[in-house]
Formats: C-alpha cells, sequence, structure tokens
C-alpha cells in the first residue's frame, strides 16, 4: 500500500475513492473498505482512501475532541489488510478548512485526486460549514464524469456501528461489545521505551508500551494478549492509567507483564489486545499492597485465560 502526504495538484490516473477518518476501522468501515475494493477491481483503477490528519474534532476544538481509537500507524496498518491501495494523508488546517464544497469537488475530487468512482457514508459532509453531502456529489457527478455511491449505516445487534460505539464500549469496560463492533479484539500498538523499574522491584517486570495520544480510550487493569514479543502472541495482565500509587500527577502509562516470559523487550514493537477487564485502576497505601494487588491480578488473568481455554473445545464442536 502507497500512502503520501498532502493532495496532488494533478491526479495520475483514475481512481476509486472513499473518504472518512476511520478511526478504528470498525466493521462499518470495514464495509466501505470491501465496496470500495469490489468497485475498483471492477473499473480496473486503484482503490485509494482520503483521510485526515489531525482529526478535524481535534483541528476545532482539542479539549472537546473524542480520544483516539487508533494512531495514525495503527490506522495505516488496518487498511493496508483490507484492499486499499493508496492513502493519503491530508493535513487538516485552516486553509483546508475553509475550502468550500464545490471547490473540494472540482480541485480535489477531480483534479487532484481523479475520482472516477466515489464512496460515501449516509451522513458524509464536506467542505467549509459542513455545506456539501452526498446529494450535492450526485449533482456535480455528470458534469464531472464520476460515480458517486452511498453505503447506508452498518447495524449490529440493533446498534448503529460507529466509532462513538466503540469508545462508549471501551470507556465502560465492555470489551466484548467492542470485540463484536471492531470485528476484533481493541488493540494498542507501540514502541517499548524505559520505565522507572518499578515492576521489576515489585517482581512483576514489565514492558512500557509507548502511547501516541495521552487519553486512552479505556482504563484499568486487563487480561491481555500480545504480538511482537516473540514467534507467537504472549498471555499477560496489563495496567492502562495513571498509577496512583506511585504518582500524583502522572500522564496515563501501558505497563504489560506477560507471564513465563524471559527476554529484553526494549524497543520492540508491542501489539497489546485487550480480551477483559479484571477491575479499574486504585490507589493503595504503600508498595507492598501494590505488589499484593498485583499478585492477585495475575492470577485472575490467568483464571480467565483457563476458562477461555476450557470453552474453546466445546465451542469448536458445535
Amino acid at each position: 500500500m502507497r500512502t503520501s502526504h498532502g493532495l496532488p495538484a494533478a491526479a495520475g490516473g483514475s481512481t476509486a475513492f472513499t473518504i472518512g477518518n476511520f478511526d478504528g476501522v470498525h466493521l462499518g468501515h470495514q464495509a466501505m473498505l470491501a465496496e470500495l475494493a469490489r468497485a475498483a477491481k471492477r473499473l480496473g483503477v486503484p482503490a485509494c482512501v482520503l483521510t485526515f490528519e489531525p482529526h478535524p474534532r481535534e483541528f476545532f476544538a482539542p479539549d472537546q475532541a473524542p480520544t483516539r481509537l487508533t494512531s495514525l500507524r495503527e490506522k495505516l496498518e488496518l487498511l493496508s489488510g483490507l484492499g486499499v491501495d493508496r492513502v493519503h494523508i491530508c493535513r487538516f488546517n485552516y486553509a483546508f478548512a475553509q475550502i468550500t464544497a464545490e471547490d473540494f469537488i472540482e480541485r480535489i475530487l477531480v483534479r487532484g485526486l481523479g475520482a472516477r468512482w466515489l464512496l460515501v457514508g449516509d451522513d458524509f459532509r464536506f467542505g467549509a460549514r459542513r455545506a456539501g453531502d452526498a446529494v450535492m456529489l450526485k449533482r456535480a457527478a455528470p458534469r464531472f464524469g464520476f460515480e458517486v455511491a452511498a453505503l447506508p449505516s452498518v447495524m449490529l445487534e440493533g446498534e448503529r456501528v460507529s466509532s462513538t460505539a466503540v469508545r462508549e464500549a471501551l470507556a465502560r469496560g465492555e470489551l466484548e461489545r467492542a470485540r463484536r463492533l471492531l470485528g476484533r479484539p481493541y488493540s494498542i500498538s507501540g514502541r517499548v521505551e524505559r520505565g522507572d523499574g518499578l515492576g521489576h522491584e515489585l517482581g512483576f517486570p514489565t514492558a512500557n508500551v509507548q502511547l501516541k495520544h495521552n487519553r486512552p480510550p479505556l482504563a484499568g487493569i486487563f487480561a491481555v494478549e500480545v504480538s511482537g514479543a516473540g514467534e507467537r502472541a504472549s498471555r499477560g495482565v496489563a495496567s492502562l492509567g495513571v498509577r496512583p500509587t506511585v504518582a500524583l500527577q502522572g500522564k496515563p502509562v501501558l505497563e504489560v507483564h506477560l507471564f513465563d516470559f524471559e527476554g529484553e523487550l526494549y524497543r520492540r514493537h508491542l501489539r497489546v489486545e485487550f480480551l477483559h477487564k479484571l477491575r479499574d485502576e486504585e490507589k493503595y497505601a504503600d508498595l507492598a499492597t501494590l505488589a499484593r494487588r498485583i499478585a492477585r491480578d495475575v492470577e485472575d488473568a490467568k483464571a480467565f485465560f483457563s476458562r477461555q481455554d476450557a470453552r474453546a473445545p466445546r465451542q469448536a464442536n458445535i
């Protein structure tokens, strides 16, 4: 998959296109990308995505913007696995926000991106003051020679699949609901950084996984599976939060303790899948109490995996 930053002044050829933030790349996004890939194959053109960095709501109201589900790197990795040939990453800034809907169609979609076929969601808006919509695109399509398709919302168990629904599930610790909306377990990936060594001191060495944003969509203690530490995924327990026992005003930290693992993880890139929430963060009177609580978390996480393993053969025989 090819990625480029910025918008080309002139397209190198025709494309099938869709536009959006694609935060989380949930089932609704996946349905759009599958439709995009089918159209691109039918037309014999690349399947392309236009996405934005930062999220427009982060630009306009950073203090009120929703927490991100995926970093840019995570989003690109997910898009790459879903049949996308090219991704154009548009810098969302004041100048871009002032582009009129009419100019967006002619200068960006037609001249810059070469859109021959365009797929949008049922709530898609574009241009200054969000003046453009699917109706405007369909009216402009005959004049500029492109097709427009609109995909209705994807529903799951009576609920509209959306990034907002995923955030709400994660905030409540409803990881199974988030998994159904995403079509996969929720995960955070990042490079392992140097920590303060407290986990090793307490008898539970941890990998400190870099967080790209200071407002992760979930917090607490979790049973997790981790990819990137070895040839196969490793099981463990993770703490995601501000560490109230050891920090007065700490920023969120993701610490992962892997079961039965020996080796160096520093600078490795890990993907942490959150499978089950064990509890919320708590503040303890001293480090000895914290160590005892961690030991219980480890046992609780192992018990969760034992239950999962016990159910797996019965599920396979259904």
